[in-house]
Formats: C-alpha cells, structure tokens, sequence
C-alpha cells in the first residue's frame, strides 16, 4: 500500500482572553485533558486553525462593529508544540486583532516552537505562501485562507491574511495556487475559515466553493468558522466546530461540543476518517465520555449532517465514529 499520513484536524482553537488568564494561573497544562492528550500523540501531525494572535505586544485594532479581541501569550505556541502541532492556519478573523506588531510576532513565537503557519504573513505574497511538510512519508503541501474579513486582508508591504472573497467564487489566484502547488507534493490540505457564525449546516457560498476547491487540486478541504461542527465528506470537512476557548455555550447548538478529526490521508483522498467527540469546559477540552450525553449528542448530530451531504457509512469504532471511504463507494 502507498504511504500514508495519520493527520489529526482540530477546528478554532481560542487561546486569549479567559483561556490567557487560565494560563497565567495555572499554566499550560491545564488546557487539555491527558487522555486527549493521549488521542492526539496517535497521529503522525495535529494541524489547527489558530484563532487568535500570539503576543505581548500591540492594542485592539480598531474595526467598527467587532467586538472580540483575541490575544495569547508567548507560552501558547510551547503548549501548542506539546500537542503535536506541526502547523497551523491563521487565516481568520482574529489573527490580526492586536495590529501587525502582534501578528508578526505571532509567527516568531510559532517558528520558535517549531510550527509551521500559513494564511497570514508580513505582505500579500507571504500570507499566501503555501507550506510544505512531510508526514507519514508523504510531502503534503498546505495552505490556509479566510473570507471574512476583508480589512484583514494583507497587501503590498501590509500585514495580514490570506483573504479570498469567496461568496464571489474561487479567485483565480487561489486555484493557480492550489494547482501549483499539488503538482510538487504527494497531496494539498486547504484549511479554510469560511460563512457566517453560529449555523448549523453549511451555507450556499460554501457549498459552492467547496468542489471547485478540489476541481482546482486540493486533496482534502478542512473548514471552520461556524463555531459549531458540521457534516463531513471524504475530501471536504465542513466545519469542524471548536476546539479550546471560554466562549458562551449556545444551550441549542452545543458549541461546548465538538469534534477532533484523525484522517489517514494518501494521494488520492483520505483512506478512512475517523470523528472523536469532544467536550469543551471553560479553557480546558476533553475526549466526551462514551455514552454519556455529550458523546451521544455529538454522535447523532454528526451522523445526520453527514448523511445530509451523502455520507452514510459513519459507524461506531470505540469512542470514535468511522467511516471507511473505500465502503462508502
């Protein structure tokens, strides 16, 4: 059988504010139970969406209407490091929060610890510079992109992210990039932060983006944004909701509750995915308990939303949900 990577994907992962604090207190560890801990040392690479700056340094970028502020401290990237995280996307809404200053050294503090970050960077050019790596013996090539916001988007000599308007379509930058890049690797992850907070499915724009992103050469699509988990495909993980934060917990749509993804990917798609429901206390995430209400919930929600996009093969395996793509046809 042709190599194959054991990737684990994790969704926002929020280390400022309340979580910062707990930090502080108490340090890293308190972050992440063992037995995650545990989970995610079964993977070849942990890869995140990294919802917020790293930093001492800067102040609250002014933008009319936003009301969050995300900054960790410089500790963060360490305890990130201890996960298994090789690489992260900052492409989203939060890593420009504290101003360039915070930002760029944000990508210090990430390259101290040994992780690679892509969707942001000093210039245009740079925030869409792809990352390459090699896991499980493959050269996956990875990039990272956001829709929202466009004040984030970085510029000629101007900091910033990786921004694609994508409710107008696919740019025609991101496909040539997409299809450069898979022609040098085995296979592309695109993480992308795309749609609105707080919905339960995938909206249309993303819908639609989605296979044009693999028509392009993406091997694998990893979404997040919504702060709530989504349906999964083979090649394209809608949203995969929350990872750590100290987020107000919506009673309906359980974003306390969620899903961390291990995929064994080759060159051709992921072979089999597997889902391990989560449960998000305040600053602190653990494997949700089999059987117990978390883990049901998460189960029957990620089943239907999943057979809502045609995937019906998801089983039980343990604490995970399954699904073997080769079955699945």
């Amino acid at each position: 059988m042709a190599a194959e990577a054991r990737l684990a994907l994790a969704g926002d992962t929020m280390l400022g504010r309340g979580v910062a604090e707990e930090i502080g207190h108490h340090g890293t560890g308190v972050l992440f139970a063992d037995e995650l801990r545990a989970e995610l040392a079964t993977a070849d690479a942990v890869l995140l969406n990294l919802e917020c700056c790293v930093s001492s340094r800067g102040s609250p970028i002014r933008i009319p209407g936003k009301p969050f502020f995300f900054r960790a401290p410089p500790p963060a990237a360490e305890a990130l490091a201890g996960l298994g995280v090789r690489a992260v996307t900052l492409a989203n809404n939060h890593a420009l929060d504290y101003g360039p200053e915070a930002l760029l050294d944000t990508l210090d503090h990430l390259a101290a610890a040994g992780i690679l970050a892509v969707g942001a960077g000093p210039d245009e050019a740079a925030a869409r510079e792809p990352a390459v790596l090699t896991v499980g013996g493959l050269r996956i090539g990875l990039l990272g992109v956001t829709d929202h916001p466009a004040e984030y988007a970085a510029g000629p000599g101007r900091p910033g992210v990786a921004h694609a308007d994508l409710r107008a379509g696919v740019p025609d930058w991101l496909a040539e990039t997409i299809g450069a890049l898979r022609a040098r690797v085995d296979a592309v992850v695109l993480m992308v932060h795309w749609g609105p907070n707080m919905v339960v499915e995938p909206v249309t724009h993303v819908r639609r983006a989605a296979p044009r992103l693999l028509a392009a050469g993406a091997t694998l699509v990893v979404g997040h944004s919504a702060h709530v988990f989504h349906g999964l495909t083979r090649r394209v993980l809608f949203d995969l909701g929350d990872f750590v934060d100290d987020y107000a917990v919506d009673p309906v749509l359980h974003n306390d509750r969620g899903i961390l993804v291990f995929t064994a990917l080759a060159p051709e798609g992921p072979r089999h995915t597997e889902a391990l429901p989560v449960a998000l206390d305040y600053a602190h995430t653990r494997p949700a308990e089999p059987d117990g209400p978390e883990w049901t919930w998460v189960a029957d929600r990620l089943t239907a939303a999943s057979a809502d996009l045609g995937t019906t093969g998801l089983r039980r395996a343990g604490a995970r949900l399954v699904v073997d793509w080769a079955a699945e046809g």
